[in-house]
Formats: structure tokens, C-alpha cells, sequence
């Protein structure tokens, strides 16, 4: 695991902190993945701090949610992922599923990037293009899952010429075996991986130095 001198984290204003999907459909109270749900009940408090941490050292914080239009009638129903996750559908008008979780939140100044079709958060989304127009290049990937969508992002950026990092304290896959071989064997190949506690001092570093 590298540490804070080997990741993109030396300035903050030009970094965004990602949190991927930890809404209260896929990670709370209304998960349609309640083994996801569980593993990441340990995780998302970590994130929580992240998320503090960014907002006041001034990294730009932005949550990646996904929410269903038309009834589910955006998604494509043809892989096994989007078949058994169909009942995403009825989250209903003020589509609850879609809020991020509590102990995370969303504050004024973050950034919400709701995507309503596609497996991947930033394939033919507005995410990193939105991003490197504020002059942001370092990412800093947290959330879940490592299964699929947190080395979507980490490949989609570092394709797209951003520095990453994925924090393996603040992301989480089912099993915990693969979650640790994804970090391991694909994941290092794409992205610093920084502890939260390295992450954290990094930033207050920056503000301090």
C-alpha cells in the first residue's frame, strides 16, 4: 500500500473526494443488495469522516448515485446485474433509494451526479468531464462496490488522465476475500491506495504546510 508521499494528494483544490453509490438503495435501509448492505455497514463511517475531512480542507466532495427514470425504463434489463437489481423501479416518485446515507450526507457546496442508466458511474457520464472543467485532476475513490464499480471508475479515470487514489478502508466488495484480491491484483495497477488516516493527513498536511 503506498503511502501519502507516493499519491496525487499534495493539493487539494485541484482534488475531488468520490463516493461512489452509498446510497440508502444499494448500502442503507432499502438496499436491493443486503449482503453488500451488511459488509458496508463498517465502511460508510469512515467514508463519513472522509466526506468531513474534504469539506474542510477544500476538496471538492461529490457522490456518485444511480436512480432509475420512466419507472426503470432508462436501464437496459440485459445483464444479470441489471436484471436483479430491476426492482430499483419502484423507489417511488421522491425515489428515496437514490439519498445518500445519513451517516454520510450531503451538504451545501457537494456535488450530487445522479446517473439513470449504465453500470459504470463514469462511462458516457458528465462525471470526470465535469470534474477536469473545474480544474480538478486527482481523485480520491471511495464507496462501493470493488466487485464492479469502484475499478470502473479507478480505469475510466486514470483512461481519462487523472491521478487516483482508492482508499481500501473506505470501499468495500462482497466477499471481504475478493474485496482484498481486487485491491490487490487490479486496482494497484490503476491506483495509488491510500489508507483513510494517510488520506486524512495528507490533506491537513496541505492546509498546514
Amino acid at each position: 500500500m503506498s503511502g501519502p508521499g507516493d499519491s496525487p494528494l499534495a493539493d487539494p483544490a485541484r482534488t475531488a473526494l468520490l463516493m461512489v453509490e452509498c446510497q440508502r438503495g444499494v448500502v442503507g435501509d432499502l438496499s436491493v443488495l443486503p449482503d453488500l448492505a451488511a459488509a458496508a455497514q463498517p465502511v460508510l463511517e469512515t467514508i463519513g469522516r472522509l466526506a468531513r475531512a474534504a469539506r474542510l480542507h477544500g476538496v471538492t466532495v461529490a457522490h456518485l448515485t444511480y436512480a432509475p427514470l420512466a419507472d426503470g425504463r432508462s436501464v437496459n434489463l440485459r445483464s444479470p446485474l441489471t436484471r436483479g437489481t430491476a426492482s430499483t423501479s419502484s423507489w417511488g416518485p421522491d425515489r428515496p433509494g437514490a439519498d445518500v446515507v445519513a451517516v454520510i450526507g450531503v451538504e451545501v457546496g457537494d456535488l450530487v451526479f445522479e446517473r439513470h442508466q449504465g453500470i459504470s458511474p463514469v462511462h458516457r457520464t458528465e462525471v470526470l468531464s465535469v470534474l477536469r472543467n473545474m480544474g480538478i485532476d486527482r481523485l480520491v475513490v471511495t464507496g462501493v462496490s470493488t466487485n464492479l464499480a469502484v475499478p470502473a471508475v479507478a480505469v475510466g479515470a486514470a483512461d481519462e488522465d487523472f491521478s487516483v487514489v482508492v482508499v481500501p478502508d473506505a470501499t468495500i466488495g462482497v466477499p471481504e476475500s475478493h474485496h482484498r484480491s481486487m485491491l490487490r491484483y487490479s486496482l494497484s495497477f490503476v491506483a495509488d491506495l491510500v489508507g483513510a488516516d494517510d488520506v486524512v493527513a495528507a490533506w491537513e498536511g496541505a492546509a498546514t504546510g
